[in-house]
């Protein structure tokens, strides 16, 4: 009980912050827009080999992408905040207050996929002009895959920015794991496309399951063994980020 009240008025705070400055949420999305409307009406006849002969399919298949993609990278930086936090001693000053330690984490996790899943309803929403329909139940599924995903990827962001505590060394270091987990996770283009070699490497990518099991949800194909698996990849990868981070904040405020 304590947990979660402690875990609430962090993400209170944590998300009054973001009201009160929303421009980085605003700088969030502006790239996936891009994306959506500058890139997205170019992918017709490279996707026509697989059927994609239609504005709606070619969005079916793309937008799934990009909000991984966000997921991913909206994740991966958040350690810079808490880095200005340090340096600021607010984490310093949480050793004398009663809060829980795993609620520093969870509450400015929290924020964070509600933040990712606010982007997600408005590249959505932008999508559904250009033909994209996608059943809401099976939309709700796909916010749950990148929600678990942004978990995972905020909390290992604020894990590694407690070790590293610089941001000249943060910034290198989570570019490094992000462009290969982007450049084999499908994002852009489905991996069918690759040759046999890098589909294979792909496989041990956790993202490249979670982009075919948010297409298929897309497809309103939710009996796709994509689906439970990337479900069940993203939500152990997370448990696995919130329970190191955890014990990192643990370590950090005693």
């Amino acid at each position: 009980m304590k947990l979660a009240r402690d875990t609430w008025l962090i993400f209170q705070r944590q998300t009054l912050l973001l009201i009160r400055n929303p421009v980085w949420l605003f700088v969030g999305i502006f790239q996936p827009v891009m994306y959506l409307l500058l890139f997205a009406p170019l992918l017709k006849p490279a996707l026509a080999p697989l059927g994609a002969t239609s504005d709606a399919e070619v969005y079916r298949v793309f937008v799934p992408g990009l909000l991984v993609l966000m997921a991913i990278f909206g994740g991966l930086f958040q350690g810079f905040g808490l880095i200005a936090e340090l340096r600021a001693g607010i984490i310093e000053r949480s050793r004398v207050t009663p809060v829980s330690r795993i609620a520093l984490l969870l509450g400015r996790s929290l924020r964070d996929v509600v933040a990712l899943l606010v982007q997600a309803l408005l590249i959505t929403g932008l999508a559904l002009p250009f033909g994209l329909r996608v059943h809401l139940g099976d939309l709700l599924l796909a916010y749950l895959m990148l929600a678990l995903i942004a978990l995972m990827t905020s909390a290992l962001s604020y894990g590694v920015a407690l070790v590293v505590r610089s941001e000249d060394a943060l910034a290198p270091l989570m570019n490094t794991i992000g462009q290969p987990l982007l450049l084999l996770s499908g994002i852009l283009l489905p991996l069918s496309f690759a040759p046999v070699w890098l589909q294979r490497v792909a496989d041990w990518n956790p993202f490249a399951w979670a982009v075919d099991g948010v297409r298929a949800l897309f497809a309103g194909d939710l009996g796709n063994d994509a689906v439970w698996q990337g479900l069940l990849i993203t939500g152990g990868l997370a448990v696995l980020a919130v329970v190191w981070a955890a014990r990192a904040f643990a370590r950090t405020v005693r």
